[in-house]
């Protein structure tokens, strides 16, 4: 169906091609070229609620090293997964606080850090048995997900150490190492540093505590959740 209110169409392009080639496509068309070029292993960047991202898929090994090639890593900074809804979450991480906090949180522009299960591509972070889950709160990205097999891998659309980006022209150095760029135009207020943070990052893998990873955009409301609400403890990070 057509997009719901505050989804403009997203621009789907393939970088490298003359700009005639860029076409609005409509939203549909827009999921499923994205669908496609990841299934085929591809790096596709999209909008999310935060900043503009790359995912591939995470159950794709050779997809998972492009990525980390991609953001000139050596693998030791996790990459987090994406998924369209919260139930999709048990089959890949255990996870041991109520749904109900979930689904306070998610959608949102926050990173769950859970311990992992088995069914998580063991290519995907292989150096820690943990991993952080995203279910951010944009529509295309979670129609995407939902398109797709097995939860997404997600970064930010930028070089490590470098600003996270807010439109599609902030990141063209990656453009010739990506299949497909969604054009879901400017994210939040351009000018504000805060929209440049990306999604607090909070680890809930110890039964009873929360510890804050990243501060993030929002820090405060989650924060606020996880202590009056559902009585956590917050360690030091």
């Amino acid at each position: 169906g057509p997009p719901g209110p505050g989804c403009g169409a997203a621009g789907a392009w393939v970088p490298g091609r003359p700009a005639e080639r860029r076409c609005p496509a409509g939203w549909n068309e827009a999921v499923s070229a994205a669908a496609g070029a990841l299934q085929a292993g591809g790096l596709v960047a999209l909008p999310t609620d935060t900043v503009y991202g790359v995912a591939c898929l995470a159950q794709d090994s050779g997809a998972v090293r492009s990525i980390y090639s991609l953001k000139g890593r050596n693998g030791a900074k996790p990459l987090a997964i994406c998924l369209g809804d919260v139930e999709r979450l048990y089959r890949y991480c255990q996870v041991n606080v109520p749904e109900e906090l979930l689904r306070d949180l998610l959608p949102g522009p926050v990173t769950l850090v859970l311990k992992r299960s088995e069914e998580l591509n063991k290519d995907l972070n292989p150096f820690t048995p943990l991993v952080g889950v995203r279910i951010p709160n944009h529509p295309f990205v979670r129609e995407l997900a939902r398109a797709c097999p097995g939860p997404l891998a997600l970064t930010s659309a930028n070089i490590s150490c470098q600003a996270s980006t807010l439109t599609v022209s902030e990141f063209q150095d990656l453009w010739p190492q990506l299949s497909l760029i969604i054009d879901g135009g400017p994210i939040g207020d351009i000018q504000s540093p805060e929209c440049r943070l990306g999604s607090t990052v909070v680890d809930l893998s110890v039964s009873g505590k929360f510890t804050i990873i990243r501060p993030g955009c929002a820090l405060t409301s989650t924060v606020k959740i996880l202590r009056q609400k559902y009585s956590l403890t917050q360690e030091p990070p």
